[in-house]
This record gives C-alpha cells, structure tokens and sequence, in this order.
C-alpha cells in the first residue's frame, strides 16, 4: 500500500456541477471541414457559455453566424497563450463559463488548448469536454491500416535534423503513426520517412469531410509520387504503418549490427555500402535510434578533431 502517495483529485463533472465556486471550462469540438458534422449539444454549449475562446476569431465568427450563436469571441492562441490565458483563468475563477474552439475539430490536439487545460486543472476549475471530429481519428478509421494501436505524432519539427531524429526514435514503433502536415512541407516530410524507414504502407488524406475530400492509400514512395505529379493541397493527415519487427529474410534486422561498437557499425556502412563517413554515421544512428550527434560523439570522444 502507498501510504504517502498524492490523492488523486476527482472531478464529477454533472454531480459537482454549480458546488463550486469557479466557472466550467469546456473542450468543444467543431467540424473539420463539413458543418453538418456540428453537434447539438456543441451548439448548446456555445450559446450558454459567457466567453467563447477561439484560435482565429474571424474564422469562429463565420461558425458561430451559421449557428446562430451570439458569443462573445476573445482570442486565444499560440502567440498570446500567455497574456490572454491568465484573462481567462480570472473569469473561470470568477464564475463565469469559457468554451474553448478551436479553427477546426478538437481543441488541445497539438494546439495551445493544452496549456489552458493544464492551468485550469491546476486551479481547480472544472475542464469538461465537448466530443467532435478530429483529423487523425477521421483519417485512421478510413485508411486501411490498422487500427488497434496507433499513435498521434502529430507535426514534424521544422528543421530537417530535428525532424530526423523525431523519425529515427519512432522507427521501431510497432503501432500506426499519425502525423499532421502543411502542403508546402508534405514532400519533404515523406522524403525524410523514407530515408528513415523504408517503403511502408501510407496513406495520405486530404480535405476531410470536404467536398474535394481524398485519400491515397499505398506506399510512401508511392504517395510521395502522387504528390509529385500533382502537387500538395489543402492540410494533410499522413498516416504510415508501424514497425512489423520483421526483416525481409525472416531475422530481425538489427541482427546484423547488435554486436559491433558504433565505430564498427559506421566503419561497416562505409565499406559494404560505400558511403562516405557522414552519410555511413547518419544511417548507423536511424539503426540505432540515437542522435546522430551522440553517436559521433561516442566515436570520437577523445580523439583529435
């Protein structure tokens, strides 16, 4: 028994509802793309709420025209988080009622909503959520791949080592993986995944519940050639299959490499493969799951630069 373990803190959402003296924060899923995919009880919500917290308020302002809700918007995002935080945790504590929305599906996923959420719970304020679509859920259910493990990445750092190293420690996952990405960067980031894992199956999805809504569904060099021909368009949700733990001649393919120091790995790239130290350290350190920076490092530690 843990004797001296924290209590954990029990929030009934309906049951302590109007006890305390603090206001409600609720999550409230919006539609992706399709309006009709707005719920009754996400309207309900907005139009009793005091304040309505919003990403981009001239684009909830069109949402909440079409509903007929009559909030009062306060904006609320990546670069004010701060500032227009704390504004809102006081009206919380004061009473009132915020509901948080996000441009699009549900708040808090990859989103600044995460850190309000955080901050209420710390200060006791009831956080209640609103369910609504979500991209990633909506792309994984129609993709074809599996769907009893799976996990949200979600966006890929900007630069490309960091981006890299992200993709090197999420190799051997043997779950679906989900990422978010831009147009302008879905070229790339599929370049990097194959260079990191192999050709796996991958899906890409386009415009969800939208009228030009689409799905390519193949492999990544595939998808990749797809985008290529055609260019990229609208935001994207790329989903790839996780690791089969199975190499192609049946061994796990670590094998190969498990009992070699990292010299010996790099020194064996450089001599089966040909390939110059640089690019032999960057493909030992994807095998191995590291940073290709700690793996110089333990190579040549000590030694004359």
């Amino acid at each position: 028994m843990l004797d001296n373990a924290e209590e954990a803190r029990i929030q009934r959402s309906f049951r302590d509802e109007g006890r305390t003296p603090y206001g409600t924060l609720y999550i409230v899923g919006t539609p992706i793309g399709n309006l009709d995919d707005m719920t009754y009880r996400a309207v309900h919500i907005l139009k009793e709420a005091t304040w309505i917290a919003a990403e981009d308020t001239r684009q909830s302002r069109k949402l909440l025209t079409h509903f007929d809700i009559p909030g009062k918007l306060v904006s609320y995002h990546e670069h004010n988080k701060g500032k227009s935080g704390e504004a809102l945790l006081d009206k919380l504590l004061a009473g009132e009622t915020v509901a948080l929305v996000s441009d699009a599906g549900m708040p808090a996923i990859s989103d600044p909503g995460a850190d309000l959420v955080a901050e209420a719970i710390e200060r006791g304020v009831s956080v209640v959520p609103i369910p609504g679509p979500n991209a990633a859920l909506t792309a994984l259910v129609a993709s074809g791949l599996p769907t009893d493990a799976f996990t949200f990445v979600g966006f890929l750092p900007r630069d490309k080592r960091k981006a890299s190293e992200t993709l090197a420690r999420w190799k051997r996952q043997p779950a679906t993986l989900l990422f978010y990405e831009a147009p302008h960067r879905v070229e790339a980031t599929l370049k990097l995944m194959l260079e990191a894992w192999g050709d796996r199956r991958c899906v890409l999805a386009r415009e969800l519940t939208k009228r030009y809504e689409e799905f390519a569904r193949g492999t990544i060099s595939s998808c990749l050639k797809h985008v290529e021909a055609n260019g990229p368009m609208g935001e994207y949700c790329v989903l790839v299959e996780g690791d089969s733990g199975i190499a192609g001649d049946g061994e796990d393919e670590i094998a190969w490499w498990a009992e070699l120091t990292p010299a010996e790995h790099v020194e064996a790239y450089e001599r089966k493969e040909g390939l110059p130290h640089k690019e032999a350290l960057k493909k030992a350190a994807i095998d191995r799951n590291v940073p290709k920076r700690e793996l110089y490092n333990a190579i040549h530690q000590g030694k004359p630069e």
